[in-house]
């Protein structure tokens, strides 16, 4: 029995492993360019509304260069997704976006145009479909490649890697695309797209409520980015999306729980919290700070987002309200959904439910103030102005150039990116050596001012197990500006095949009124990186 219940134990460990590394290798290709997604959303919404008040005609050359300007990121996202996602699992984003490419080269596109019969490769029929703005057949491909490449890595020598692992991956990887995956993942998306529709035409209501009330945990544990594919796939296929307007009620009602601990507390320093959440969720659709600075903090706003959510999910799944361009919901995005009027009808009581029900039974926190533990961790701590110095030299870069999506959308903090000319990393600030891996790999420092400063050496080589990597100081040395801390090996590291390049990034960043790089291109150790003013 007991071998039994070790053996289910380990077969569910192995599927959630499997579960995790599918879902982190999915939000690893979107949050790069969430943002550009974003923005491109929006330029659609300003389209509409110029449109509607008749100060652009759809047929002039205005609208014509900034609808491209909208829609290039979602025509070419077989492209740009191949770049991300084989980043993310360590191949080569160059070819990766070259297998995206070829779906959209006009002598492939020209066939699907003309409707050509009896297509084939080598004497197999191939399926034609254009893949557009598709994503399940470019993750799909990608994530196969990414398993050739590391197996010509093994046997190709060394020398010959620039170019006949990419001869052989292109030559590959793109016919068996267009003969497997791509169909495979077009079926896949189709048949995502038939099931939503089949759920909202049945009972829109329930589907509603369902993503109204659990969209902000889903995003919490990170499963949103298996739905983020869904909502593209229906764009493409048809051009209207219903699941983005059901998922719009949560971070609606996650503003108006921020707007009720606003007016509900006495807390000076909470007050500061929920209003700075309120402007980047109410323009952009970012409510990282209110997520992570209230929700998880506070239980009974848990249960008072979810009520919120699913009941102004609800009510745009009940009246048919469907999103026409992706963005991320803020108020800046309105003009994406339409009916307007019953989009509004359903996120908008969503925010008022939330508010009320927060200024009626409180947040959780005695008389509505926050510990001093809630103000510690959540950025309001006391912390001093200064001048972080380059604990490397190099060539400095933003952090965008990150593949790893935890320092590329700075949700480990603000900072920079450094491409490493020698392999030292020096003391950026007089301080005390806060963390140290084992692996030697990673160095957190802070400093006398309050700073936290991550030193994180190179992407994923926490697998290289301390390998390259010779730390000359341990956890609690006091240490001084420049003081030598870690020396790396950069050619046997970048031999491995892993990207070398090294985040500095600052993970209180929400303890200072701004966190502002001053250095661009090459730096010497000890030069003047950041200014963080408190």
């Amino acid at each position: 029995m007991e071998a039994t219940q070790t053996a289910a134990s380990g077969t569910k460990e192995k599927s959630n492993s499997i579960m995790n590394k599918i879902l982190d290798a999915i939000g690893g290709a979107f949050a790069p360019i969430l943002g550009v997604l974003a923005g491109s959303g929006l330029i659609s919404a300003l389209l509409s509304i110029l449109k509607t008040l008749g100060w652009i005609s759809p047929e002039s050359g205005t609208y014509a260069i900034l609808s491209a300007a909208g829609h290039a990121i979602f025509y070419f996202f077989p492209i740009f997704l191949g770049i991300t996602m084989a980043n993310k699992l360590g191949a080569n984003g160059y070819v990766g976006g070259a297998i995206g490419a070829a779906l959209l080269e006009p002598n492939y596109t020209n066939l699907v145009a003309s409707e050509a019969q009896d297509v084939s490769f080598m004497g197999i029929p191939v399926i034609l479909a254009s893949y557009s703005s598709t994503v399940f057949p470019i993750l799909i491909a990608v994530s196969i490649y990414a398993v050739l490449d590391k197996f010509l890595k093994k046997i190709i020598y060394k020398d010959l890697q620039m170019f006949i692992n990419p001869l052989i991956s292109l030559m590959v990887i793109v016919p068996l695309t267009v003969l497997l995956f791509g169909p495979f993942g077009t079926y896949v998306g189709e048949g995502l797209a038939i099931i939503i529709e089949f759920l909202s035409s049945t009972s829109g209501v329930l589907t509603g409520a369902v993503m109204g009330a659990s969209w902000s945990f889903l995003t919490i544990l990170g499963l949103h980015w298996a739905v983020i594919p869904i909502f593209i796939a229906n764009l493409a296929k048809s051009g209207l999306d219903p699941l983005m307007a059901m998922i719009a009620a949560a971070p609606f009602a996650q503003m108006g729980m921020a707007i009720g601990v606003f007016f509900k507390t006495k807390d000076k320093d909470l007050k500061t919290l929920a209003g700075s959440g309120l402007l980047p969720g109410a323009l952009a659709g970012t409510t990282e700070i209110i997520t992570y600075g209230l929700l998880v903090r506070f239980k009974r706003t848990m249960l008072i987002v979810a009520i919120a959510g699913a009941i102004g999910g609800a009510i745009n799944g009940a009246l048919g309200v469907n999103g026409t361009a992706f963005a991320l919901p803020s108020f800046l995005s309105i003009p994406v959904f339409t009916p307007i009027g019953q989009f509004l009808l359903g996120v908008l009581t969503s925010l008022a439910i939330a508010a009320i029900l927060i200024l009626i039974f409180g947040y959780e926190g005695k008389n509505g103030t926050a510990s001093a533990k809630t103000v510690k961790e959540f950025g309001l701590a006391d912390v001093k102005s200064e001048t972080i110095y380059s604990p490397i030299i190099g060539e400095v870069l933003p952090l965008s150039a990150i593949s790893d999506p935890l320092f590329s959308t700075e949700t480990v903090g603000k900072g920079v990116a450094i491409e490493p000319a020698k392999g030292e990393v020096n003391s950026p600030a007089d301080g005390t050596v806060t963390t140290l891996f084992p692996t030697g790999h990673a160095i957190g420092i802070t400093s006398e001012n309050g700073a936290e400063i991550l030193i994180y050496i190179g992407v994923n080589t926490i697998k290289l197990k301390g390998q390259y990597f010779n730390a000359k100081i341990k956890q609690g040395d006091q240490v001084k500006k420049g003081d030598l801390l870690i020396e790396f090996d950069i050619e046997n590291i970048k031999a491995h095949g892993y990207d070398i390049k090294t985040p500095v990034v600052i993970t209180n960043t929400n303890q200072y009124i701004d966190v502002e790089p001053v250095q661009t291109g090459k730096v010497n150790a000890n030069e003047e990186l950041i200014k963080l003013k408190a």
